[in-house]
């Protein structure tokens, strides 16, 4: 019967780089090549139908809190179009095989074309796997290869040159190499694929590793319960340095010093020798077996403090800067489901996973943290990462899910500076006669179109786009409209003209109308329609374009 205790949430920590110089006693034993516990799924039809498109599409953000699931203004003011224009690309469901049938994200490690996703177990039982994912094409991502453990929970996985390294618990009364029940490994990958042949293992003190980072040329590792902070050379796993702790979720790193955070005390800032140099008291329940993340945000550290949201503290001074609370509390969830379970930080963007609570999304400024709402999106949110365009979150059941960001580019904003950027109705109506342009990015219900207008930048739409007789659309950059669960039309019709330079994906029908127009700039333009292109008389498509579905 198992003594030990596993780490059950998700979190995001910093990925930087540091060099370590002391060293220490070698306690921890390294295995090459053990594969005993190991499954490759070959089944590249179950790989394939991992992903779930079912739900792509735009994506709302309910902006107030007691809305519910629904942003529409009851009052009878004139919604504003929102910002944040964001899409979910796809959904891909948690593995499943013999004896592990109930995995859930718990990290992801994003590097050029790849994202690679680890899975834990939740209850006591030891079964993690590991995922790898092609985003290289942002519209199609998929899975290129899975590996199951059968003895080990995986609780973060980091990326560098050709390796994957995972850290997570392993029931060493089961295992015929664990020293130890916290471990790390790391794995060989090329292409897309994970080479199980070249594998190495660490294992190290504490009830279960709980997160893992690759900084320079060595591999940083904490376990939780008392467990250590410990420094592995990268190549070949031999300790380096470690110090003990009470209980460690998380590490985070900000160019000049590590920060951990210790559930029984709080953060603590350490130098190159891990000597705690000054801390910050944290007084909040992180609870037991719950992970919890922090992050560097420019001077300050934020820190998950479940029911409490997240905490911001000024790095230098430990000086506490404010709260950042959950945004919403839906009637059906139970009180200890509302948690902020880990945080990211994307430019001026902040994210927070909080489990029944949602993903919120928060705008940084320069004095303060301004929330902006809950993102539409299904499950219980246990953990968020996110980089460039794209946001990555575990939402229990409903799996593991891409949203992109929609940002309009810098190439974008400086072509269409002249335009101001719009600020009005969701509800963006066109009168005859007028002559409307604007830049920005921004979320609309629908777009109605009698006149002339020109949109810069990124957008969504919800409901539709009716371009009317003898109406001008004209998009520079992104526009999407629908989601595939709810698929909503653009339609053209007759002596109406779209002019596309840039992505166009339509989560529903093209309908052109006799008279229609559809006309393609440059050599670039990409139109993705996953209903039909429906042409009820004489039209007229004209340009060069990428069909991405073969629809025309």
């Amino acid at each position: 019967m198992k003594s030990n205790l596993s780490i059950r949430k998700s979190w995001l920590l910093a990925i930087s780089a540091v060099v370590f110089i002391t060293s220490c006693s070698d306690e921890t034993t390294v295995f090459e090549n053990p594969e005993d516990n190991l499954i490759n799924e070959t089944d590249q039809s179950k790989l394939l139908n991992s992903v779930s498109f079912d739900e792509a599409g735009v994506l709302d953000i309910y902006e107030d809190p007691s809305a519910s699931a629904k942003r529409y203004n009851t009052t009878g003011k004139v919604e504003p179009a929102g910002d944040y224009p964001l899409t979910l690309v796809a959904q891909i469901d948690p593995p499943t095989f013999t004896n592990g049938e109930n995995l859930a994200a718990t990290h992801v490690a994003l590097d050029g074309d790849y994202g690679y996703v680890s899975y834990n177990t939740v209850g006591q039982d030891y079964v993690g796997a590991i995922d790898v994912v092609n985003i290289s094409d942002p519209n199609n991502p998929r899975v290129t290869s899975r590996v199951y453990y059968t003895n080990a929970d995986l609780n973060s996985i980091a990326y560098d040159n050709g390796y994957i390294y995972v850290a997570g618990g392993v029931d060493s009364e089961q295992s015929v190499t664990a020293t130890a029940n916290s471990l790390v490994a790391k794995i060989a990958v090329s292409g897309g694929r994970i080479n199980t042949s070249n594998i190495s293992y660490g294992f190290q003190e504490g009830f279960n590793a709980t997160d893992v980072r690759i900084v320079n040329n060595d591999v940083v590792v904490t376990s939780g319960q008392d467990g250590f902070v410990v420094v592995y050379d990268k190549n070949d796993l031999s300790v380096k340095n470690e110090a003990a702790f009470s209980d460690l979720r998380s590490v985070a790193y900000n160019g000049n010093e590590l920060a951990v955070l210790d559930a029984a005390e709080g953060v603590s800032f350490l130098d190159t020798n891990l000597n705690t140099v000054r801390s910050i008291g944290i007084q909040s329940d992180f609870g037991i077996d719950a992970k919890r993340t922090l992050d560097f945000l420019g001077n300050n550290i934020i820190v998950s403090e479940g029911t409490k949201g997240a905490g911001v503290y000024n790095s230098a001074s430990r000086s506490f800067v404010e709260y950042l609370p959950i945004l919403t509390n839906p009637d059906n969830a139970e009180p200890g489901e509302i948690v902020t379970n880990g945080v990211a930080v994307n430019d001026d963007v902040l994210l927070m996973a909080n489990g029944a609570g949602g993903l919120s999304l928060s705008e940084t400024k320069a004095d303060n943290t301004v929330g902006v709402g809950v993102i539409e999106l299904t499950g219980s949110i246990n953990y968020v990462a996110s980089k460039d365009d794209y946001i990555f979150a575990a939402s229990g059941k409903s799996g593991f899910q891409i949203i992109k960001l929609n940002r309009p580019s810098e190439s974008l904003e400086e072509r269409c500076s002249e335009l101001s950027n719009y600020s009005g109705s969701a509800n963006l109506n066109v009168n005859s006669g007028e002559e409307l342009a604007y830049s920005g990015s921004k979320r609309f219900n629908n777009v109605n179109v009698n006149g002339s207008l020109l949109l810069c930048g990124s957008w969504t739409v919800k409901e539709g786009v009716v371009i009317n007789a003898n109406g001008l659309f004209e998009m520079n950059g992104t526009l999407v409209v629908g989601r595939n669960n709810r698929q909503r039309n653009i339609t053209i019709n007759s002596g109406a003209t779209l002019i596309v330079e840039g992505d166009l994906v339509i989560y529903g029908n093209l309908v052109l109308n006799d008279g229609a127009s559809i006309a393609f700039l440059g050599n670039d333009s990409v139109i993705a329609v996953t209903g039909e292109v429906i042409k009820n008389g004489d039209v007229t498509v004209t340009g060069n374009f990428n069909d991405y579905y073969n629809k025309f």
